[in-house]
């Protein structure tokens, strides 16, 4: 850790930041630094080994769990940086006002007694990429992390806050002020009496904006070695780890199961979690080779294939025990949902782990679960769907309240020291259920007369030692689509007798059906393992109010017996609350995942109220990698609620690709009459034609849907919006690299672009072209024509060229050009389309038109960094970075006269 970079980038004859300092205190600190530079961001600096660890943050940090904020990693700043409060003057790196908005000490969350031992722990994390500590601050406290992102630049990180008692949606941001002097940011950039730094050296002065500065803007990361293999660090996860045992992996673990209770109750030595309303499974994953099972041993890698396919990229070898949920759009457990699974179109699943077993050649069964629970978190993918099943120190009693009133299906109560028994129902283990469930097996149906439901109840018993015992019928809970299902699986397994010991009468009034209706009675041999819910049980032993939940294939007919809640009193002793403290249950990532299923080769979807047609979903439109249609049309829907704002009410010039990348293709722009009558067009008059044709308009996510369905590898869109066709929304720049210019050169050219746009004052957002070059948008708001924007661009681009004449050009003609980069301004005019952002390109690797934070424009970009594979695993990471686009816009005059005085170029009106 030294201060080279950091010294490298600043003249400290120009600027007030400070050079060394020392640390003298027993703790570490920490501190954030506001910092209104180029753009908005919050410095996140720890102490550590004597220097300051820095993260800039872009969108500041977060109280939500749910929240990862992006963390650039940028060089260690020195000691004595966690007191600058001050304004660096123009012209040096990082030029902008800076105040302290929050600092304080900091910890590990791993014990240590000394100040050395806290930062010998802090530097191994640090060296992993993953730093887990205690804030003790004035506007953040708490349990974060910050984790380095895998797959990422080696400078891309992510600030997470930890479930505690200090977790909030609040927007802590809000709180703007410096917490040692009380100014806002604006308060420092207007007040000309703001110190600038103690030291007292003097600012230089104001540099004009035709001077081109010295100092780069971007931020330069860290050189660390990057884990290429994300391979877990087990001798470090286990070194204290006592009650561990060398074996090999196993292939058979029965799991264990908990002992169902009447009520809560607080004691002590316990730890709650939720009752996940899904599939219990088990994961052998040995690097790669993954066996994802039942608890009675299925097969679950085909019916969850998007789990196994995460298991497959796990680069870990561990055996865990969790449990497969489907998230509905409230993001809440929905096991009907988990029953109709066929596709990610049907719901978003979640493997949720809440034990380990086995770890890198250790069997972990009679290690203690709390010692089981902190080795899980440290193995697990810090993204994606397999996430931790968090444990609770708590009130049994609350946190049951809390399920109850989340309207989750229960509570799970574990004795923290308690080890796994595989195959056995202990009392170590508890589950406390918000509505009753009980396993039944499917042992008949009735059809009543006059009716027209295909079914109208089915019948359930259990086990009572060898015979099965009827419990009554259950005649809600499915819909048509279920019964149908249900029927499918039911008729081959007709039989003639009743498989109950004591045949029930359904022609009569009984203890189930005080006046049933005439019924036709079904007999079923026992093989259907069904689960109900219901309110009570009546003295009878019959269910009160009961309905179908769904199929249990992971459960056998031997398995299922009458559920009796045991008394609480009778395992639990020495009751004490502890206090739930604000705990929160879990978060679950409400995103989209794929539309279509990975084997039908046609697919109908509604959308929008309109009916699709997917066909030819095998078609390969990438051969190089084998991306087909079906992966496209996936990207598509997963990317429409991002992607969406810069297609809506924008006419469309379509680019097909009906055979793939390599295949022919054809631009077309009238479709007068080749659309569904839901599609909206554009009247246009065509000259060469002399008659009116009709530009497609993308509307909405359907609209979206069906010109990818027409084979339009990339979108189009105009800069206009049908509302105001003659108005664009924004100004772009195209940066298009010629035979003799490299890409270093387009991200030299791109840096050049914003320099000139940041002396004028312009907000801009950068992208890839998804091809060979970078687009820069400036966001006009529709306030000018196209001519305006045009004439606007073309002066920029003639600053720029003059700036770097060895490699650009603004010549039209590629003949004049000499191999250059073309800085193209053309691209402004009327009807004229670029990719959109978010877009696919037919070319190979299937690249993305990407939105850029400004921070990642620098030598080591790559056009191939985005491509169809991870785009929305970068998205759900950053978020939408092009939104600013789409903003009020620029004051374009305003814009033109600093252009008309400080530069000697005049813009055409």
């Amino acid at each position: 850790m030294a201060l080279t970079e950091y010294k490298r980038k600043r003249s400290f004859q120009q600027t007030p930041e400070p050079t060394g300092g020392k640390s003298n205190k027993n703790d570490l600190i920490f501190v954030i630094q506001k910092h209104a530079a180029s753009r908005l961001h919050y410095d996140f600096r720890l102490e550590l080994g004597g220097v300051l660890l820095s993260w800039a943050v872009p969108k500041g940090p977060s109280l939500n769990p749910a929240d990862k904020r992006l963390a650039m990693h940028v060089e260690d700043h020195p000691f004595d940086y966690k007191d600058f409060e001050g304004n660096i003057p123009e012209g040096n790196y990082g030029a902008g006002s800076v105040i302290i908005w929050d600092r304080g000490t900091y910890e590990p969350l791993e014990e240590a007694s000394t100040k050395a031992e806290r930062e010998k722990i802090l530097t191994r994390d640090y060296k992993k990429g993953s730093l887990k500590f205690r804030l003790n601050g004035e506007k953040l406290k708490g349990e974060f992390a910050i984790v380095k992102m895998k797959g990422r630049e080696e400078n891309s990180w992510l600030l997470i806050k930890h479930r505690d008692e200090f977790a909030s949606d609040e927007d802590v941001t809000e709180q703007d002020t410096s917490v040692i002097s009380g100014k806002t940011i604006d308060d420092l950039a207007s007040d000309s009496e703001a110190k600038t730094w103690k030291s007292n050296r003097a600012a230089a002065k104001k540099v004009k904006a035709t001077t081109k500065s010295t100092a780069r803007k971007t931020m330069t990361p860290k050189t660390k070695t990057s884990d290429k293999t994300n391979k877990v660090d087990s001798e470090s996860i286990l070194a204290t780890v006592k009650a561990k045992k060398k074996s090999k992996i196993p292939s058979d673990i029965k799991p264990m199961l908990a002992t169902l209770v009447d009520k809560p109750s607080d004691a002590k030595g316990w730890l709650y979690e939720v009752k996940w309303d899904g599939f219990r499974a088990i994961a052998y994953v040995n690097a790669g080779e993954v066996e994802l099972r039942s608890r009675n041993n299925k097969d679950f890698n085909k019916k969850f294939y998007p789990v196994y396919q995460e298991l497959k990229d796990w680069k870990i070898k561990a055996v865990v025990d969790g449990e497969i949920i489907v998230v509905n759009d409230k993001g809440k457990p929905d096991f009907n949902a988990l029953q109709e699974w066929r596709s990610e179109a049907d719901g978003e699943l979640v493997y949720y782990l809440f034990d380990v077993l086995w770890l890198e050649g250790y069997d972990l069964k009679n290690v203690p679960l709390a010692e089981r629970k902190e080795i899980l978190k440290n193995i697990i993918p810090s993204q994606g769907n397999i996430r931790v099943s968090e444990a609770f120190e708590t009130s049994a009693t609350e946190f049951f309240s809390l399920a109850d009133k989340m309207d989750l299906e229960g509570i799970i109560a574990k004795k923290a020291d308690s080890i796994y028994k595989p195959d056995a129902r202990s009392r170590d283990w508890l589950k406390i259920k918000t509505e009753r469930h009980q396993e039944a097996i499917i042992a008949g149906y009735t059809v009543n007369e006059n009716t027209s439901k295909k079914f109208s109840a089915l019948l359930m018993g259990v086990y009572e030692g060898n015979e099965l015992v009827f419990i009554g019928p259950v005649g809600t809970g499915f819909t048509s689509k279920m019964q149908e299902e249900l029927l499918k699986k039911m008729k081959p397994l007709k039989t003639s007798e009743c498989p109950f010991a004591e045949v029930p009468d359904y022609n009569k009034p009984s203890r189930f059906r005080p006046n049933p209706p005439k019924a036709e009675v079904v007999w079923l041999k026992p093989e259907l393992v069904a689960e109900v819910s219901y309110r009570a049980v009546g003295g009878d032993g019959g269910m009160r109010h009961p309905s179908f939940r769904g199929l249990r294939e992971d459960k056998t007919p031997g398995e299922v017996k009458r559920e009796e809640a045991v008394v609480v009193d009778e395992i639990v002793k020495d009751a004490q609350s502890d206090g739930l403290e604000n705990k929160i249950l879990t978060s679950v990532d409400k995103q989209r995942k794929t539309l279509l299923n990975p084997k039908d080769e046609t697919q109908v979807r509604e959308v929008n109220g309109h009916e699709l047609k997917f066909p030819n979903l095998s078609k390969v439109y990438w051969p190089d990698e084998g991306y087909t249609k079906r992966d496209m049309l996936n990207y598509y829907y997963q990317v429409t609620p991002y992607m969406l704002p810069y297609m809506k009410d924008r006419p469309q010039t379509l680019n097909r690709f009906p055979n793939g990348i390599y295949g022919e293709s054809f631009y077309q722009k009238d479709v007068t009459g080749k659309v569904p009558e839901w599609i909206e067009t554009y009247k246009y008059f065509s000259e060469g034609d002399q008659r009116e044709k009709h530009f497609m308009v993308c509307t909405d996510e359907a609209s979206l849907l069906y010109i990818a369905a027409l084979g339009c590898i990339e979108m189009n869109p105009w800069s206009s919006r049908t509302q105001s066709p003659d108005n664009p929304d924004w100004c772009v720049i195209d940066l298009d690299p010629g035979k003799q210019t490299t890409f270093d050169q387009v991200i030299e050219a791109a840096n050049a672009t914003k320099e000139v746009l940041d002396a004028l004052g312009l907000p801009s957002f950068p992208k890839t072209s998804g091809s060979t070059g970078l687009h820069i948008y400036i966001p006009l708001g529709a306030k000018y024509d196209y001519e305006d924007s045009k004439e606007f661009a073309r002066a920029i681009v003639k600053i720029v060229n003059a700036r770097i004449p060895d490699f650009t050009s603004i010549e039209r003609k590629v003949s004049d050009r000499n191999g250059k980069m073309y800085l193209d301004f053309l691209q402004n005019r009327p009807q004229a389309t670029l990719a959109g952002p978010y877009s696919l390109r037919p070319k190979p690797g299937a690249p993305v038109s990407m939105p850029l934070d400004w921070s990642e424009v620098k030598k080591g970009l790559k056009i191939q960094n985005f491509t169809i594979k991870n785009a929305i695993a970068r998205l759900k990471e950053t978020g939408d970075l092009f939104e600013g686009v789409l903003g009020e816009g620029i004051d374009m005059n305003s814009a033109i006269k600093i252009i008309n005085d400080a530069f000697d170029i005049k813009v055409a009106k």
